[in-house]
């Protein structure tokens, strides 16, 4: 099957569509397509039928159909917001939509109809605290977690504000046959001083959760309870290369399929980098394994669905980077930057067909 790769452009009220090569990792635009409202937050149902697009500028979940064939989207229905959201997960069933609100402070859950539309009223509303950056369920789906940066607003192109966050993740429980989230015990996962969580990713095999750092600029393994639901932190490592001092925070954070290797992203204003590191097998600790400069703040980026191939959005360029991954190292190959438009804030490569 075809694999695709959707850009929203949060500044062009667009998604671009590219169809990706799967020898050579080119990327041949297929459409451009409308989305009103500054696309943002992209997540895929587990059917690959459907898109969930987080509007930012005109705040709003929208469920968009994927066309089998080549990916084009049609659009299925639009759930207004009173907030903007900050990340999409839907949950293992298929059946919920998992949001974060970062500005709103909170994290909410969604019904999902059969043709993919989202409801506009939640079936579930958790107040957190403002800087909620993301939420997503474990794999048994039993379980989830909502990092808080350390810092609100602050733009890596700006000097710090120094504007205090809440610097914690917050663990629930997810009730998957009724939607809804609730506080599990203990509830926070204390952070040293500007550590700043920010997203995260499960191993696929192991009992591993990765998480990057915004301000510590660095990724935190924690060891996951399975019967608790707890986190534990085993590892944390810098995602920056040495002698490295240019102001900087993390932002994604996407883990192979295979495990093997894991990679973050470094915003900085001129020394933007991918952060790779090998993932052992066995302990799931993690080792550097080098950094690939890439286009300025790259606030999102994508792995395709067989990990052979990273795509990087320069949110302050308008470009994106592409490159092959070393199956055997895990360092990263550049192949091609290209203009896509006005800041490409989200990013997501999937594989089209049922």
């Amino acid at each position: 099957m075809p694999d695709v790769l959707y850009v929203g452009l949060q500044d062009d009220d667009r998604v671009a569509v590219f169809a990706i090569d799967g020898a050579s990792g080119r990327l041949a635009k297929a459409a451009d397509m409308a989305a009103e409202g500054g696309p943002s937050v992209f997540a895929i149902s587990p059917d690959r039928r459907t898109l969930f697009v987080g509007h930012r500028t005109r705040p709003a979940i929208a469920s968009y159909r994927i066309d089998p064939a080549g990916g084009r989207l049609s659009l299925v229905a639009t759930a207004a917001q009173a907030d903007a959201p900050t990340f999409l997960a839907p949950d293992r069933s298929g059946r919920y939509l998992l949001a974060a609100y970062y500005q709103g402070g909170y994290a909410a859950v969604y019904p999902i109809a059969a043709d993919g539309s989202v409801g506009a009223a939640a079936s579930d509303k958790q107040q957190t605290a403002i800087g909620a950056h993301a939420i997503a369920t474990d794999p048994s789906n039993r379980f989830a977690f909502v990092p808080h940066i350390s810092r609100i607003q602050d733009n890596v192109l700006e000097p710090p504000k120094n504007n205090p966050g809440p610097n914690v993740i917050m663990q629930f429980r997810f009730d998957a046959q009724n939607g809804r989230l609730t506080p599990n015990s203990p509830f926070r996962v204390a952070q040293d001083e500007l550590v700043g969580p920010r997203h995260y990713c499960f191993h696929p095999s192991l009992d591993i959760v990765y998480f990057s750092n915004e301000q510590g600029c660095s990724v935190t393994a924690y060891h996951l309870d399975r019967a608790t639901g707890a986190l534990t932190a085993m590892q944390t490592i810098t995602t920056l290369p040495a002698g490295h001092s240019e102001r900087t925070t993390c932002s994604q954070i996407h883990l192979t399929p295979s495990g093997r290797f894991l990679y973050v992203g470094n915003r900085a204003a001129t020394s933007s980098n991918i952060a790779a590191f090998a993932v052992d097998a066995a302990s799931g600790r993690l080792t550097a394994a080098g950094h690939a400069a890439t286009e300025p703040v790259p606030s999102a980026f994508c792995l395709d669905p067989a990990g052979q191939f990273l795509f990087a959005a320069g949110t302050a360029s308008g470009r994106l980077a592409s490159y092959r991954i070393d199956q055997a190292t895990g360092a990263l190959a550049p192949l091609a930057a290209e203009a896509v438009g006005q800041r490409p804030a989200a990013v997501l490569a999937t594989r089209l067909g049922s």
